[in-house]
This record gives C-alpha cells, sequence and structure tokens, in this order.
C-alpha cells in the first residue's frame, strides 16, 4: 500500500476521533408541561357543519383535478396497444404451459396403466 493510503487508514482507526457529539440542549416541541407538544389539525377551528363539510371537499376535489396532468389521446392509444400485445402474449404462453402440462400427465398416466 502507498504511504498517503497507510495515513488514511491510520487516522480513520484513532479512537480520539470516535467521540460521541453533544446532546441537545433543550428537546424539540416541548408543549406546557414537559411532554411533547401536539399538532391536530383542526384543533383550533370551530367546527362545521356537515353541508359546509361537503362543500368544501367538493371545493378541494375541483382543485385537486385542476392539478392532474391528463394523458394525451396518443398516449392512451400507445398503453392500449402495449396492454394488448402484452395479454396475448401472456395467454398464449399461458395456453402453452398448459398444454404442455396436460400432455406430460396424460402420458404418466398411460405409463403407470391408468385408464
Amino acid at each position: 500500500m502507498s504511504k498517503k493510503a497507510d495515513s488514511i487508514m491510520s487516522e480513520r482507526d484513532d479512537p480520539s476521533d470516535l467521540t460521541p457529539p453533544a446532546p441537545r440542549a433543550e428537546p424539540v416541541a416541548d408543549g406546557v408541561d414537559g411532554r411533547g407538544a401536539r399538532r391536530e389539525r383542526g384543533l383550533s377551528e370551530k367546527s362545521a357543519g356537515p353541508l359546509s363539510n361537503i362543500g368544501q371537499f367538493l371545493h378541494e376535489v375541483r382543485l385537486e383535478m385542476r392539478r392532474v396532468t391528463w394523458p394525451t389521446r396518443d398516449e392512451i392509444q400507445n398503453t392500449t396497444v402495449i396492454t394488448l400485445i402484452a395479454m396475448i402474449f401472456f395467454a398464449a404462453y399461458l395456453f402453452g404451459v398448459d398444454q404442455i402440462w396436460a400432455f406430460l400427465i396424460e402420458q404418466l398416466t398411460k405409463l403407470l396403466g391408468g385408464a
């Protein structure tokens, strides 16, 4: 090994570099009585009626639907063609495997003196 590699390895093995970090002075997010502070959604808001909840939900759905990136017609056609090709391939594969197993089982029953 080279001298540079030896010096790097000896620096890594130095136990004085393995001192743990100092603990935090204060816990993160302490509440009033020393326990963790709770942050719950809607806790401070006044309870609304069911009709306003439905209205708020529909409003948020409408906003979210505007953000959706819809596929183009070409993308839909391409993925449909890929799906059909994959379906035909796997159907043919499974048909072939089924025919091979049926043949093998039939030959095995004839060999063992079955019906």
